[in-house]
Protein backbone atom coordinates (compact mmCIF):
# COMPACT_ATOMS: atom_id res chain seq x y z
CA UNK A 1 0.00 0.00 0.00
CA UNK A 2 1.19 3.39 -0.67
CA UNK A 3 1.82 6.37 2.36
CA UNK A 4 -2.21 7.96 2.28
CA UNK A 5 -2.89 4.27 2.87
CA UNK A 6 -0.93 3.16 5.59
CA UNK A 7 -1.81 6.75 6.97
CA UNK A 8 -5.49 6.33 6.36
CA UNK A 9 -5.31 2.29 8.00
CA UNK A 10 -2.81 3.29 10.97
CA UNK A 11 -4.52 6.64 11.71
CA UNK A 12 -0.95 8.61 11.74
CA UNK A 13 -0.12 11.28 9.09
CA UNK A 14 2.11 10.96 6.00
CA UNK A 15 3.72 13.52 7.16
CA UNK A 16 4.59 11.96 10.79
CA UNK A 17 5.17 8.44 9.13
CA UNK A 18 7.64 10.16 6.88
CA UNK A 19 8.74 11.92 10.22
CA UNK A 20 8.98 8.06 12.05
CA UNK A 21 10.61 6.74 8.76
CA UNK A 22 13.85 9.73 8.84
CA UNK A 23 14.34 9.08 12.73
CA UNK A 24 14.83 5.30 12.15
CA UNK A 25 11.72 4.07 14.01
CA UNK A 26 9.94 2.97 10.67
CA UNK A 27 11.73 1.30 7.71
CA UNK A 28 9.37 1.67 4.80
CA UNK A 29 10.04 -0.58 1.64
CA UNK A 30 10.92 0.78 -1.49
CA UNK A 31 9.04 -0.42 -5.01
CA UNK A 32 10.39 -0.36 -8.04
CA UNK A 33 9.93 3.18 -9.24
CA UNK A 34 11.14 4.68 -5.48
CA UNK A 35 7.89 5.45 -3.81
CA UNK A 36 7.61 4.09 -0.57
CA UNK A 37 5.72 0.46 0.07
CA UNK A 38 3.87 -0.32 3.26
CA UNK A 39 3.27 -3.68 4.71
CA UNK A 40 0.14 -4.53 7.10
CA UNK A 41 3.33 -4.60 9.60
CA UNK A 42 4.23 -1.56 8.87
CA UNK A 43 0.78 -0.38 9.68
CA UNK A 44 0.64 -2.57 13.47
CA UNK A 45 4.14 -0.86 13.82
CA UNK A 46 2.31 3.00 13.31
CA UNK A 47 -0.81 2.38 15.26
CA UNK A 48 1.56 0.83 17.89
CA UNK A 49 3.62 4.28 17.71
CA UNK A 50 0.61 6.07 17.67
CA UNK A 51 -0.62 4.31 20.77
CA UNK A 52 2.53 5.01 22.46
CA UNK A 53 2.92 8.92 21.55
CA UNK A 54 -0.67 8.69 22.83
CA UNK A 55 0.06 7.70 25.82
CA UNK A 56 2.33 10.63 26.10
CA UNK A 57 6.04 8.24 25.66
CA UNK A 58 8.66 10.00 24.75
CA UNK A 59 10.24 9.37 21.21
CA UNK A 60 13.07 7.14 22.53
CA UNK A 61 11.06 5.85 24.89
CA UNK A 62 8.90 4.76 22.29
CA UNK A 63 12.12 3.08 20.42
CA UNK A 64 12.40 0.63 23.44
CA UNK A 65 9.15 -0.48 23.20
CA UNK A 66 9.11 -1.20 20.13
CA UNK A 67 12.29 -2.64 20.13
CA UNK A 68 11.14 -4.68 23.12
CA UNK A 69 7.60 -5.56 21.34
CA UNK A 70 9.70 -6.75 18.55
CA UNK A 71 11.55 -9.30 20.33
CA UNK A 72 9.87 -12.18 21.61
CA UNK A 73 12.42 -12.87 23.75
CA UNK A 74 12.16 -9.83 25.76
CA UNK A 75 11.73 -9.48 29.60
CA UNK A 76 8.40 -7.67 30.46
CA UNK A 77 10.26 -6.49 33.24
CA UNK A 78 11.93 -4.00 31.40
CA UNK A 79 8.51 -3.41 29.58
CA UNK A 80 7.52 -2.63 33.00
CA UNK A 81 9.81 -0.20 34.26
CA UNK A 82 9.97 1.74 31.31
CA UNK A 83 6.05 2.01 32.01
CA UNK A 84 6.46 2.60 35.71
CA UNK A 85 9.01 5.24 34.81
CA UNK A 86 6.46 7.18 32.56
CA UNK A 87 3.58 6.86 35.00
CA UNK A 88 6.25 8.87 37.63
CA UNK A 89 7.18 11.23 34.73
CA UNK A 90 3.19 11.82 34.23
CA UNK A 91 2.20 12.59 37.76
CA UNK A 92 5.39 15.07 38.18
CA UNK A 93 3.59 16.93 34.99
CA UNK A 94 0.34 16.32 36.48
CA UNK A 95 1.61 18.09 39.67
CA UNK A 96 3.36 20.74 38.10
CA UNK A 97 0.21 21.74 35.63
CA UNK A 98 -1.82 21.82 39.07
CA UNK A 99 0.59 24.49 40.64
CA UNK A 100 0.47 26.42 37.36
CA UNK A 101 -3.35 26.38 37.06
CA UNK A 102 -3.16 27.54 41.15
CA UNK A 103 -0.92 30.22 40.21
CA UNK A 104 -3.14 31.52 37.01
CA UNK A 105 -6.30 31.16 39.50
CA UNK A 106 -4.85 33.05 42.24
CA UNK A 107 -3.78 36.46 39.84
CA UNK A 108 -6.81 36.00 37.96
CA UNK A 109 -8.77 36.04 41.25
CA UNK A 110 -6.87 39.72 41.94
CA UNK A 111 -7.80 41.30 38.53
CA UNK A 112 -10.35 43.25 38.08
CA UNK A 113 -11.28 42.36 34.38
CA UNK A 114 -12.54 45.83 33.94
CA UNK A 115 -11.40 48.76 31.84
CA UNK A 116 -8.61 49.97 34.00
CA UNK A 117 -5.57 49.50 32.87
CA UNK A 118 -4.08 47.31 36.22
CA UNK A 119 -4.06 44.20 35.99
CA UNK A 120 -1.84 42.00 38.54
CA UNK A 121 -1.46 39.08 35.49
CA UNK A 122 0.58 41.52 33.54
CA UNK A 123 2.58 42.45 36.83
CA UNK A 124 3.31 39.37 37.65
CA UNK A 125 4.39 38.03 34.59
CA UNK A 126 6.90 40.98 33.88
CA UNK A 127 7.90 40.33 38.00
CA UNK A 128 11.82 40.41 38.04
CA UNK A 129 13.35 37.59 39.91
Amino acid sequence: MNIGEAAARSGVSAKMIRHYEAIGLLAAARGANGYRVYAARDVAVLRFIRHARDLGFPLEDVRRLLALWQDHGRASAEVKRLALAHVVALESKAESLQRMAASLRHLAAHCQGDQRPDCPILDDLARKE
